[in-house]
């Protein structure tokens, strides 16, 4: 039939789903287990007993609940700040013919061949002489800078498939730039943007080198880093830590689920239109 996936070719998918899922079903039966059920029946065990009070201990006192909300707060005014500049720079590229549109876009393509290692004492330096080191505006700040080159890459193939007369007509409507680029633009972009929504949330909430290298303070660190905080020098608490890091990935989990419909249309729209 046509259309019909080969048996084989079935049980090959479903043998590396099974393969790629078989660490996380490890570390969920690890949560679940007590530091001393885990030590004297090695890993690959059932749980005798079932331990949920690893995740309360993680939430209270391993201060899960701080650090995620510490992640949040770096996060959310990292996205909204890489998604409003990157639309209104794609729109720019796009909107208005001028000399230097291709060597900009050139530029800001350009900025994604770095490699961030190199960055890493020019940005503290940085962060230091501008008094934001230590503080939640350093990775808000570098997030925003240091993304905003792949997305607005994206979001102008995206603002090129948005017929100019479209913009010719609200122009002779006697629409203002702003109203043009709010109105017809955005809303036309919407499928890119949340495309780039996913992909941003989950770098910026999972990134670690940035927050280690521009946040000191115990009470700043995000999920990331303040996850380093709960292995000890002699002994490490496995279950609490395998608890706290599957709580640490339900956001990226929540945002990918309810984007995803968006997610994949903006791809899909991404590869078929020129």
């Amino acid at each position: 039939m046509k259309g019909k996936l080969h048996p084989f070719l079935v049980l090959f998918l479903w043998t590396a789903a099974l393969l790629w899922l078989f660490p996380l079903i490890g570390a969920v039966l690890v949560s679940l287990r007590s530091m001393d059920d885990l030590t004297l029946r090695g890993f690959w065990s059932w749980p005798r007993e079932i331990a949920l009070e690893n995740y309360l201990r993680a939430w209270e006192e391993a201060g899960v609940r701080r650090y995620l909300a510490n992640s949040f707060i770096i996060t959310l005014p990292s996205l909204i700040g890489v998604l409003v500049l990157a639309a209104m720079s794609a729109y720019a590229l796009v909107r208005f013919r001028f000399r230097l549109a291709f060597p900009l876009y050139l530029l800001f393509l350009a900025f994604n061949m770095v490699p961030f290692q190199m960055l890493m004492l020019p940005v503290f330096r940085l962060a230091n002489q501008l008094g934001v080191y230590d503080t939640y505006l350093a990775p808000i700040l570098f997030h925003t800078a240091f993304q905003l080159g792949f997305a607005t890459f994206v979001l102008r193939n995206f603002a090129r498939t948005i017929p100019l007369s479209l913009f010719e007509s609200a122009v002779v409507d006697g629409a203002g730039e702003w109203t043009i680029f709010r109105r017809i633009a955005w809303p036309l972009m919407l499928p890119g943007i949340a495309a780039i929504a996913t992909l941003e949330f989950t770098w910026i909430f999972n990134d670690f080198l940035w927050a280690l290298v521009l946040i000191g303070r115990d009470e700043l660190k995000p999920i990331t880093t303040g996850l380093a905080n709960l292995r000890g020098q002699y002994i490490t608490d496995w279950p609490l830590i395998v608890a706290a890091s599957l709580m640490a990935t339900l956001p990226t989990l929540v945002v990918f689920f309810g984007l995803q419909r968006y997610f994949i249309q903006g791809l899909t729209l991404g590869a078929t239109k020129g």
